[in-house]
Parts: structure tokens; C-alpha cells; sequence
């Protein structure tokens, strides 16, 4: 597999996904089914998701209003052994009239409470950064519902979180096993695999035992 500078990998193991990242923050078991288990299916949401990137899959390059727009383009970093594609990379010129990459990815929906998206773009600053050796300050978010930008500094914090995302999803992907839920959450309804991770069917079970051992101990708490 190339690095997205045409030169191949030569670490033992596969480079993280960076479409991975975004999964990992949302739900690391969501990761795993996905990229360890091979499990998939599909919604309302990933269906929107699929039109969205319809265009930015084709991929190809134009240049309007003094900005190199570029889709679809392969991007990695051996540092941190990630590989992917960002949907749209503009290149602005800067002060000394160096290209400066702006990395832009396509969401549906609007702004999440969460960072997923932000992680996923960071790593692609990351990779950028790296292949062209240059600073990559900020990029943005576009969301189909708003059908607005949201821009995301890429801070100390955010570049630390990314990197713990990828430490965390290449140590589950070095184990080859799936964490086990923890809790069922809101967010789980909206996720594709909810049916095949089955979160509350594993979490219940744990819950009422739980209950059953509290009950048991008051119950044989001796009186005064």
C-alpha cells in the first residue's frame, strides 16, 4: 500500500484508517466491528452519507479564484502509520507565495456534540503536514443540514486527542479483539450496527446482576 507519496509502507503492520478515527471516537466496539469483525450495514444515515461523498469520490482537481481545489486525495503519515482519502484538499497561496493545504471533509447532519469529525480532519492535517512539510493551522467541516463550514483549529488538544485515537485503535487492531460495550448510550440508536453489536442485550444482564448482588448484601446486613 502507497503512503499518498507514492512510496510504499515498510511498517510490519497495515496504517490505521483514518476513516477509522472518526468511528473510534464515536465508539471504539463500533471500530473494531467494523474493521476487525468485517461487519457492516447500512441506514438512513450511512445512505445520506454515501450520496454526499458521491462527488467527492470521483476525485480530479480545479482551480477557482486563485485556490487549487483537489478531491479524493490519498494522504498518510509514517509517524503515526495512518493512510486514507480526504474528500477536498484547497491549497491557498501563502505570504511568501508557498501552497498552504486546507483539508475539508463532507458530513451529513449537522455539528455533533462529540469530536469525531474534528479527529478524523486533524489526522488529515497530520498527514499533510508530513508529506509536504509544511504547517497546516486549520481546516473546515462542511455539513449537508446547515450546508455551512464549521472551521476547526487544529490545537494542541485536538492534535493530542488525534493521536490518542490512533494509539487506541492500533492497539485494538494489535489485540485483533472486540472490546465489549459498556453502557448502552443515546448515541447507539443512530448507529447502523446497533442490531449486531446488540449493546443492551450484553450491558442487562451485567445491570441486573448488579442489582441482585446490592439487593443480597442489604438483605444480609446484620441489624443493630
Amino acid at each position: 500500500m502507497e503512503n499518498g507519496t507514492g512510496e510504499p509502507f515498510t511498517e510490519e503492520s497495515d496504517p490505521v484508517p483514518l476513516s477509522a478515527l472518526q468511528h473510534a471516537v464515536y465508539c471504539l466496539r463500533q471500530t473494531a466491528l467494523i474493521h476487525i469483525e468485517r461487519a457492516w450495514a447500512e441506514n438512513r444515515f450511512t445512505a445520506e452519507g454515501q450520496v454526499l461523498h458521491s462527488v467527492t469520490d470521483k476525485g480530479g482537481s480545479r482551480r477557482a479564484r486563485g485556490v487549487r481545489r483537489v478531491m479524493a486525495l490519498p494522504l498518510a503519515s509514517r509517524r503515526l502509520n495512518i493512510a486514507g482519502t480526504a474528500d477536498l484538499v484547497e491549497f491557498h497561496r501563502g505570504v511568501d507565495g508557498a501552497e498552504v493545504p486546507y483539508p475539508v471533509e463532507f458530513k451529513r447532519g449537522k455539528p455533533k456534540l462529540h469530536r469525531a469529525d474534528e479527529v478524523q480532519l486533524c489526522a488529515q492535517a497530520l498527514c499533510l503536514e508530513e508529506m509536504m512539510r509544511v504547517s497546516v493551522p486549520e481546516g473546515a467541516l462542511f455539513y449537508a443540514e446547515t450546508k455551512r463550514r464549521l472551521v476547526v483549529p487544529f490545537d494542541a488538544e485536538l492534535r493530542r486527542l488525534t493521536e490518542d485515537t490512533v494509539a487506541a485503535v492500533a492497539d485494538v487492531f494489535a489485540s485483533g479483539v472486540t472490546p465489549p460495550p459498556t453502557v448502552l448510550r443515546t448515541r447507539c440508536r443512530a448507529c447502523s450496527l446497533l442490531e449486531l453489536c446488540r449493546p443492551d442485550a450484553v450491558t442487562r444482564p451485567v445491570r441486573e446482576w448488579r442489582a441482585r448482588m446490592v439487593s443480597r448484601l442489604i438483605a444480609e446486613k446484620p441489624t443493630s
